[in-house]
């Protein structure tokens, strides 16, 4: 059914998108170039851009009738999951609006045209980021000064409570520091070189001169990845969530795109303490693993350092035999599938809905070439040099001071002369080179077929979605903090709340 436009869904849409655009001009030329010795990045990103502005709004629009974006928003609060600052809060609805400047760039469209389209993708993500950053009031971590603080104190209660003190040099400061390393490389191989299966977020303040951060790493073992299948069996957990307590370190920027700065820099001997977690669609709220003692965390994290040393290699030799083509599909299809996890909590997860490359987008494959790709990506989100980006001579834009904008906003006269086309349309059809995923789903509740995933999804409540907890926010703890219900909300708020089994 057609979306009957407002002006006040536009004036949203318009600071929404702004809010974007100023944000990504930042994150990129604050940034490295994006390029791989291996993967063909910049062809990649440009393909992704295209394929999410084909398919995006029609999956948004199912996954919101049946849970409403700011109900994702909730659940995504609670605990880690690849719906995050830098996938769903930045990356998906940044992507989106790339691939629509890709096409008004080459005169494919006009600024007004899927207008419904852009209106639904940035609504359903403006309604996502306020319900997710609803504890520290932002819409943005670049609103917020570069922090990114969205878990309530009950979380951070339990976290006091239960990590793990270390001291340099003993065996779990050790294991600590190996698996980290470990498992940053890992998932920046499963995810094409690319930085969307890594997450941190804080930092929290500790005391005595001491800050939290939490740093969460997803899509490790078997899942919705085809090229993960049979990489990574031995390990128990999709996603894992390792918060670490520093001394003498001070975190002054954690960004939109997970990347954080510290002074004096990051450094490993100043790990004073740790945990490890894991949490998906199936869990309510953080499960310990390996928390019994520093032994059994130690132990643990050495199990599945070694796990993940096979795993990576494994995973090269599989890449080291792709085709650029392949290279150049798996990598546009991990940046349009940022969104994916919205459909595992929702219980509408299809396979093909993600991992599949439009057949709209892949009529400009061809194009993609090493060249080309980098220097329309560069005039596109560095310089700014695309002809529909320029603003009038007099406005000077947040951060570059010139009169040039990186996304195009949505032109208001679409509210009187009704001149749009209003979607791209809600038919998906597809294809990719990649072999086709065959294996299980890696979950919590074991190894299952993405039916029964969807089913156990779709009927789970957690415990703090209940609406008898789910508007107790930290406003309200400070002034009910010594009522029965504030008591019995941090007894069941906490990770590894009485509800659940230790793994």
């Amino acid at each position: 059914m057609a979306r009957e436009l407002t002006y006040p869904d536009l004036l949203e849409s318009n600071s929404f998108l702004r809010n974007l655009s100023d944000t990504t001009y930042w994150l990129c030329i604050t940034r490295t170039v994006q390029e791989s010795k291996l993967f063909p990045m910049n062809p990649y990103m440009l393909l992704s851009y295209l394929n999410s502005f084909y398919r995006l709004p029609t999956l948004l629009r199912e996954i919101d009738a049946v849970t409403p974006a700011q109900e994702l928003g909730d659940r995504a609060r609670e605990t880690s999951f690849k719906v995050d600052t830098v996938n769903a809060a930045w990356g998906m609805p940044t992507f989106y609006l790339l691939g629509r400047e890709m096409l008004l760039g080459w005169g494919l469209i006009r600024p007004q045209d899927a207008v419904e389209d852009v209106v639904d993708v940035l609504d359903f993500s403006r309604r996502f980021n306020l319900a997710y950053h609803r504890n520290d009031g932002h819409i943005s971590n670049k609103e917020f000064g570069d922090r990114s603080q969205f878990l309530p104190e009950r979380t951070l209660d339990g976290f006091r409570d239960q990590l793990i003190g270390v001291a340099g040099g003993d065996r779990l400061h050790t294991a600590t520091v190996k698996l980290l390393a470990q498992l940053s490389q890992y998932a920046f191989l499963a995810h094409c070189e690319c930085r969307i299966g890594i997450h941190n977020s804080g930092p929290y303040n500790w005391g005595g001169n001491r800050q939290l951060l939490v740093r969460d790493f997803f899509d490790l073992a078997e899942g919705d990845f085809p090229w993960l299948d049979g990489i990574a069996v031995g390990l128990p957990h999709n996603n894992l969530t390792i918060p670490i307590v520093f001394k003498d370190t001070n975190f002054r920027l954690v960004d939109d795109w997970a990347s954080f700065e510290a002074d004096p820099s990051y450094d490993p001997d100043n790990i004073a303490a740790v945990g490890m977690y894991t949490s998906d669609a199936l869990t309510d709220g953080y499960v310990p693993v390996g928390m019994d003692n520093a032994e059994v965390l130690a132990e643990t994290m050495e199990d599945y350092r070694e796990i993940l040393v096979e795993a990576t290699a494994n995973l090269w030799k599989r890449i080291s035999s792709w085709s650029r083509e392949q290279m150049i599909d798996a990598g546009a299809l991990v940046y349009s599938s940022v969104g994916k996890d919205f459909a595992h909590l929702a219980g509408t997860y299809r396979q093909s809905d993600w991992f599949e490359l439009d057949e709209r987008a892949q009529r400009f494959k061809v194009l993609m070439n090493d060249e080309f790709a980098r220097d329309y990506l560069a005039e596109m989100v560095g310089l700014l040099g695309l002809p529909q980006q320029k603003a009038n001579p007099y406005t000077m834009a947040r951060y570059s001071g010139l009169n040039q904008n990186m996304i195009s906003s949505i032109p208001y006269s679409v509210l009187a002369d009704h001149d749009y086309a209003p979607t791209v349309g809600s038919e998906l059809k597809g294809w990719s080179s990649l072999d086709p995923k065959s294996a299980l789903w890696t979950t919590s509740a074991g190894r299952i077929e993405i039916d029964e995933y969807n089913t156990r999804a779709s009927e789970f409540t957690p415990t703090m979605h209940d609406p008898k907890y789910r508007y107790l926010d930290d406003e309200w703890v400070k002034w009910n903090h010594s009522s029965d219900l504030a008591s019995e909300l941090y007894r069941l708020g906490r990770p590894g709340n009485p509800g659940q089994e230790k793994r």
